[in-house]
């Protein structure tokens, strides 16, 4: 689970504006992680992103690929390989960098009809995001992607036509569900799907899970980031809040299964945040330094099976080693 752009103030200030305890503070075991990329020490989402993906320090804008833009096998497609169902759950597009370096492979971010087409040579089961438009009306083909994952015999559908806990999951094959045409709104404006999101993902993947090889579920907090970028303490709170709330519901399906990992971290630190003189619970005065990113550590919260794993200071690419070790995949 990645909140972009959470660093320990939006976390502070999340906390200091809840009336009850987060459930980040339900956590056993906390690190930290260096979050510089291989070409700067302010990183953004997409070489963030590939480093928990695959491990690999890489240039900002790369998404699944090396500084040399040779692509990385991610962990979601070692999961696949391992017959194991996969998943991605976003509050931005699915498109958007942090998503899409867990399965495309594209020099440049912003590639997104590329990244959406990258999408289509995996066989992931479930995915719940933005961004309709990249797969249904692109402007680099003809081709409809989301016609094409109906043929496979995917549910496809969109907050337009279906809401999101009507979809038929039981019945599906494989789901991808678009919560808006581009980019979704912030949750003050009326989005609140996520925590639905995580819960129908989860319970999807377990049942989908036939062979009890586990499964692998990537969900991001993606609009935590643009508060920060927005300089905006309201935005940054209420993204952060409903997080929280979607943390919650991993935990709880993880602390009913016994069997299963939950990692909550950030890809960076957005806004140069802080809690100014003047803040009280319930209002918190925020500062900015910056409209960008920033360098700080990130924290990295576990629970559940190997969760040990995650205490101490490290590279943001040993979340994936772990990963891939807890998976039993280094051993293969």
């Amino acid at each position: 689970m990645i909140g972009d752009g959470m660093g320990v103030t939006q976390i502070s200030a999340g906390m200091y504006s809840s009336d009850k305890q987060l459930n980040l503070e339900r956590f056993p075991v906390i690190g930290l992680h260096k979050s510089y990329s291989a070409d700067n020490l302010i990183t953004d989402s997409a070489a963030g992103a590939t480093a928990f993906s695959a491990g690999v320090k890489t240039y900002n804008g790369a998404i699944g690929v090396d500084m040399d833009t040779m692509p990385v096998t991610t962990i979601l497609e070692m999961a696949e390989s391992a017959g194991m169902p996969t998943g991605l759950v976003a509050t931005s597009s699915i498109v958007h960098a942090t998503p899409a370096s867990f399965y495309a492979h594209v020099k440049l971010r912003k590639e997104y009809e590329e990244i959406a087409a990258d999408l289509m040579e995996t066989d992931i089961d479930i995915f719940i995001g933005g961004g309709a438009k990249y797969f249904e009306r692109r402007e680099m083909d003809t081709r409809n992607l989301s016609d094409e994952m109906r043929s496979r015999g995917s549910e496809v559908a969109s907050f337009v036509d279906t809401k999101l806990k009507d979809i038929k999951v039981k019945k599906a094959k494989r789901i991808a569900y678009y919560t808006a045409d581009s980019e979704p709104l912030p949750y003050s404006q009326g989005r609140d799907y996520l925590v639905d999101a995580t819960e129908i993902a989860m319970n999807f993947l377990d049942q989908r899970d036939s062979l009890d090889k586990g499964f692998f579920l990537m969900v991001e907090g993606s609009q935590i980031d643009w508060g920060g970028h927005s300089n905006n303490s309201d935005y940054i709170i209420s993204e952060v809040l409903e997080f929280d709330r979607a943390i919650g519901a991993a935990l709880n399906f993880a602390q009913q299964d016994g069997e299963t990992l939950v990692i909550v971290t950030a890809d960076h630190e957005t806004g140069g945040y802080a809690i100014n003189t003047g803040s009280v619970r319930g209002q918190i005065e925020g500062a900015f330094t910056s409209d960008y990113h920033t360098a700080d550590l990130i924290p990295v919260f576990a629970y559940g099976p190997g969760a040990e794993q995650f205490s101490g200071i490290f590279e943001n690419t040993a979340i994936f080693d772990k990963m891939k070790l807890l998976y039993g995949f280094a051993r293969r």
